[in-house]
């Protein structure tokens, strides 16, 4: 079992890390062509007690962790979001305390044995999630939905998806959660980055859902999804810096082994200069984001710090990225270099979770600047 203990924290990172180089780093490359990562790797994920961090033991502490190690032993944030999609599909079922939901969907999920997915974007409602139009009419021991969801990871290959519903009046009173497992349709998006983890459109058209699906009281959804946006956006904060380390990391090695006019290129000032400059970006928002994380383990009301985690890391990885592309020359527009991975996915860092925009203005509210 996974605890607080400093010693068994070191022994996490040394798992992730012996487990990310062995059956993640190897493969990525070909998941990438792909499109998904194959279900075996959930499994195997599973038999370590990895998927179950956050859940069945560990806390927030030990998935920064995680985190931190899949992306800077050759993992990605693709990666993270295709292998650990139960860490945004299960916390409402698991919080519900719903013995019958937990048993059917949530501890296989931590098994390897079911893959779930969050739905809560649609076409027209984004971070506005009290706008969701997708409806749940109660019709019986059923509800009856009707509707669409875009942008969904994990949604291709998911067995169910916890999906936010209107079941009563307009605005944020009158939404739900309802757990679906089938009788919709399915669209995969082509997209920028994150290959490897697919992302969905889903068409609900009259789907009759079983009312024993319901997670948590009807009409309380928006609180269920506003309460777990913040380690969402916390742990999306994570894979910022980890992936601005990893750009860091692979770039230092690079300038190393490159050289130019007779001369490897860390020898010239201005390139060790930027190296400087990246790993002071990368350590400021690490050390912030890591506090931050902590005071929400702790049960902190830290929203506004959370949008300056997200944000700060999200900047930082941002610039991190685009300058290890340019050190690498070339070699950092081609597919075949990790770096150029990196700058494309992290791109939708700034977006998911809430877009950088929408975190500046809750916190400029929390501060009462509006």
């Amino acid at each position: 079992m996974i605890t607080k203990d400093l010693y068994e924290r070191k022994e996490l990172r040394e798992l992730v890390r012996d487990f990310t180089r062995k059956e993640i780093a190897p493969h990525i490359a070909q998941w990438e062509r792909d499109g998904e990562v194959p279900r075996e790797l959930h499994k195997k994920a599973a038999e370590l007690d990895l998927l179950g961090i956050g859940f069945e033991h560990g806390d927030l502490i030990d998935t920064v962790v995680f985190t931190e190690e899949v992306i800077g032993n050759g993992g990605s944030s693709g990666l993270i979001a295709a292998l650990c999609t139960l860490g945004i599909a299960i916390p409402h079922i698991w919080r519900s305390g719903n013995e019958d939901l937990i048993e059917r969907f949530a501890k296989p999920a931590i098994r390897g044995e079911k893959i779930g997915s969050l739905a809560v974007t649609e076409p027209g409602a984004g971070s506005d999630v009290a706008a969701i139009r997708t409806t749940a009419v109660r019709d019986g021991d059923h509800y009856v939905v009707n509707g669409e969801k875009t942008f969904i990871t994990s949604g291709c290959r998911a067995d169910f998806v916890t999906t936010a519903v209107r079941t009563g009046e307009p605005g944020y009173q009158g939404i739900s959660l309802l757990v679906i497992e089938d009788g919709f349709t399915r669209r995969k998006l082509d997209k920028m980055g994150w290959h490897c983890s697919d992302t969905a459109e889903l068409h609900f058209d009259d789907v009759r859902v079983p009312a024993r699906n319901l997670v948590g009281e009807e009409n309380q959804g928006f609180v269920q999804i506003m309460q777990q946006f913040q380690v969402e956006r916390i742990t999306m904060a994570v894979e910022a810096y980890a992936t601005a380390q990893r750009a860091l990391d692979l770039t230092a090695e690079w300038v190393r082994s490159r050289e130019t006019f007779g001369r490897p290129l860390i020898s010239r000032q201005v390139i060790r200069h930027k190296l400087a400059e990246m790993a002071q970006k990368v350590d400021v928002v690490r050390t912030y984001a890591r506090e931050v994380a902590a005071r929400i383990d702790r049960g902190d009301d830290c929203v506004t710090e959370v949008c300056f985690a997200k944000n700060s890391a999200v900047d930082a990885c941002s610039e991190v990225v685009d300058t290890a592309v340019q050190l690498h020359g070339g070699m950092g527009y081609m597919r075949e270099s990790e770096v150029e991975r990196h700058y494309r996915d992290a791109r939708i860092l700034g977006i998911g979770g809430g877009a950088s925009e929408v975190m500046t203005e809750l916190a400029a509210r929390r501060l009462g600047y509006a």
